[in-house]
């Protein structure tokens, strides 16, 4: 259905070769992309080296709709594997389409383009990151600001679980913690953490 709805729209045209970078990850999508046929590689680019693959797509498919949907800047690279044959949506236009549907069909599309958000999000942390970056990124997302506009972490879950969802160990997890403390970008212990850098955690996340 979204394919049919989108793709009434004049869309240009496009047949690349093999090794072309599609998307770039923290740009904006000026284009939404449908990829009729090919095969595209998506991870984390360094230069125009995949050094981390996360997976691949072929088509026919949506090109990290998600983006668009969300209005949210690429979470990844993507590079053609393959001759690609692909259709290319103004962004400004998908957005539109995708707002003149009804409120029910929206509240689905953007539910499900969060989940595939926060899923690429955190295997590209995990990917792409080292155990301080990933718990500092973690920090940031469930850091809660006060009433006098502080903002702490209330550490809902064990620090196992914790841990698993960050990908290291839990002895790791308390080091981190630790080291934060000692930088003075965290303060407190028990299961309220105090965010007293956030700038710092955000430059450690590379967010």
């Amino acid at each position: 259905m979204l394919a049919a709805q989108i793709l009434d729209l004049p869309a240009e045209t496009r047949v690349l070769a093999r090794g072309e970078v599609l998307i770039r990850r923290a740009t904006a999508p000026c284009w939404v992309s449908y990829l009729d046929s090919g095969r595209v590689a998506l991870g984390v680019l360094e230069g125009d080296v995949m050094v981390h693959q996360l997976g691949v797509v072929e088509g026919p498919c949506w090109l990290d709709a998600s983006s668009a949907v969300l209005n949210l800047p690429h979470a990844v690279d993507g590079v053609s594997e393959t001759e690609i044959h692909l259709r290319q949506v103004p962004a400004l236009e998908f957005q539109r389409s995708v707002a003149a549907m009804s409120a029910s069909a929206q509240a689905v599309l953007h539910d499900v383009a969060m989940a595939h958000r926060q899923q690429t999000e955190f295997a590209v942390s995990r990917l792409a990151k080292d155990a301080e970056a990933r718990c500092a990124e973690w920090l940031l997302r469930h850091a809660q600001t006060g009433d006098r506009g502080g903002m702490a972490v209330l550490l809902q879950q064990r620090k196992r679980s914790i841990a698993a969802q960050l990908g290291i160990a839990p002895e790791t997890l308390s080091r981190v913690l630790r080291h934060l403390r000692e930088r003075s970008l965290i303060s407190g212990s028990g299961r309220m953490l105090n965010v007293v850098d956030p700038s710092g955690l955000r430059l450690l996340a590379g967010v």
